[in-house]
């Protein structure tokens, strides 16, 4: 079956609240011999970024939309037990994102894989005020911290964090990383809020992880908590 056909039917029965309807589309799948990593990657990741583009386009009502992420949150938890599990690394990861639904479950996912990679994961999940983060992350001392995020107003709170980690030296080693639809839609917004590493989706994020265990943006690299030089005044 093509995927983009597949993909509908699993939207279609997200957002009319079918529960029993989704189920059966991913026993299907899994009777298949189609990976759990695949169904998270191929399957969940793309029907929840078609949901949060009619959502923000007011194509999708408010009932829809708790309908499809409650539901496919539901299922992703269910999906994650079935995840092979890589050795583990001795390396830890903290997990948070904004508010948005959609926010915790791409951050569930991305939670999910790097757990299965063999990553000690922390999820935090959203709502967090920065203060108690700042706390929580100098207790852990998490290796890496991801924060995951799909809607302009988290930009913000993430660069404010950002700043402080880097303002108060807390955790000078520890990797920031970001992913998610806001960073996909502003080229160069990653780099700007001073993050080390940023991806689009959870399967691109773990792969770039993995892969740049040692990148850290240098000092002069951030723009983040950089003041803006006054302008003159006319004469």
């Amino acid at each position: 079956m093509k995927r983009d056909v597949l993909i509908e039917r699993f939207f279609t029965v997200l957002t009319s609240g079918d529960r029993v309807g989704a189920r059966a589309i991913l026993d299907e799948i899994l009777d298949a011999d189609c990976p759990a990593e695949r169904v998270l990657t191929r399957l969940f990741w793309p029907t929840l970024e078609h949901i949060q583009k009619l959502y923000r386009a007011d194509q999708l009502s408010e009932l829809a939309h708790n309908y499809a992420t409650r539901l496919m949150r539901a299922l992703a938890e269910q999906m994650q037990l079935r995840l092979s599990q890589a050795p583990r690394r001795e390396m830890s990861a903290l997990v948070a994102c904004g508010r948005d639904q959609g926010e915790e479950l791409g951050a569930l996912i991305s939670a999910a894989l790097l757990e299965a990679e063999g990553y000690d994961v922390f999820f935090v999940g959203g709502g967090i005020a920065n203060d108690e983060l700042v706390e929580q992350i100098n207790l852990v001392q998490p290796n890496i911290l991801v924060m995951f995020g799909a809607i302009p107003a988290t930009v913000p709170l993430t660069r404010l964090l950002i700043d402080r980690l880097h303002s108060i030296g807390a955790c000078p080693q520890t990797q920031i990383v970001v992913g998610g639809g806001v960073f996909n839609r502003a080229e160069g917004l990653a780099e700007e809020i001073g993050a080390d590493l940023w991806a689009q989706n959870p399967e691109e994020l773990v792969n770039v992880i993995i892969e740049n265990p040692q990148r850290r943006m240098s000092a002069d690299q951030r723009t983040v908590g950089r003041k803006r030089r006054p302008r003159r005044d006319a004469a």
